[in-house]
């Protein structure tokens, strides 16, 4: 009785788990092997989706921007340890900057959007005002092919730094005082104080830090819809928009649960190749 007892606790939350994320899951790889509108029958066709998206120009589009969301989305992990540790000090005033640094996780991310939207408008945005200092043209971010998606990209930045910052933040206020006076007794401080007696302790931290990011790499979907919808002529599109443009507008429920499987598989493997890397780190 001792044995089922934590699994009696653990079952409602597991059946939660099941019914809305293990179904909807492989409901969705089910449906990408049918042609489908979303209203009419199910037609089976294997794997055509996944060969028109082999040929399909868009889906590497999308492919290619969510990598360079990837890339550049994982800076808001050093980033946020850098502010966690200059907040995370005794100093008067400390928390009316804290607070300054909490403000753009508790923001909607369509406002963001709007707000950066705003800011880099070419015909009166901020960024036409600082760059108009410097002696410069406005820069059209939005309206740049090659420009558009690190626009948005920078705007993602701002609100998953805070995140990453909150979470460093809870593992600072959690590291052992025993531990870092024993350092400091041995001559350690500095860079060699983070790196061998902070740092490890914020293993934990890190590793959220960098899934929660992944994730919201990957699932990068309200900046876009907001900002440019796609645009222009699909140069910013990533595979969540795709997916949602193509089952919602162009009613191929099929195709777009194709590319759900798809995103679904990279963030598998992502997650994955970290979780295998931090413990195997623990294990040395």
């Amino acid at each position: 009785m001792d044995q089922l007892t934590p699994w009696l606790f653990m079952l409602p939350a597991l059946l939660l788990f099941l019914v809305y994320v293990i179904y909807p899951i492989t409901q969705s790889i089910a449906y990408s092997f049918y042609e489908w509108d979303g209203i009419g029958p199910k037609i089976f066709i294997g794997i055509q989706n996944y060969i028109d998206l082999y040929y399909d120009p868009q889906f590497w589009t999308a492919l290619w921007n969510n990598i360079l969301w990837l890339v550049f989305y994982m800076l808001a992990v050093p980033l946020g340890l850098g502010i966690a540790l200059f907040l995370n000090q005794e100093v008067l005033g400390i928390r009316a900057v804290k607070s300054l640094f909490f403000f753009p996780f508790v923001i909607s991310q369509v406002i963001i959007g709007i707000v950066f939207a705003w800011f880099y408008d070419p015909g009166y945005g901020l960024l036409k005002i600082i760059v108009g200092v410097f002696g410069f043209d406005p820069i059209p971010v939005l309206a740049d092919e090659t420009l558009v998606t690190y626009g948005i990209i920078a705007a993602g930045l701002w609100p998953q730094i805070a995140y990453t910052m909150i979470l460093f933040l809870t593992g600072l206020n959690n590291l052992h005082p025993e531990q870092i006076e024993a350092a400091r007794m041995d001559g350690a401080k500095g860079w060699t104080m983070l790196r061998y007696v902070i740092l490890p302790q914020l293993r934990p931290a890190t590793f959220i830090a960098i899934v929660v990011t992944v994730i919201g790499a990957l699932r990068s979907f309200d900046l876009v819809a907001s900002m440019t919808a796609g645009g222009p002529y699909g140069s910013s599109t990533v595979l969540a928009y795709f997916m949602y443009e193509q089952a919602i507008f162009n009613y191929r429920m099929g195709y777009g649960a194709a590319i759900a499987t798809v995103l679904f598989l990279i963030m598998l493997i992502y997650i994955a190749f970290f979780l295998w890397r931090m413990l195997k780190d623990e294990r040395g």
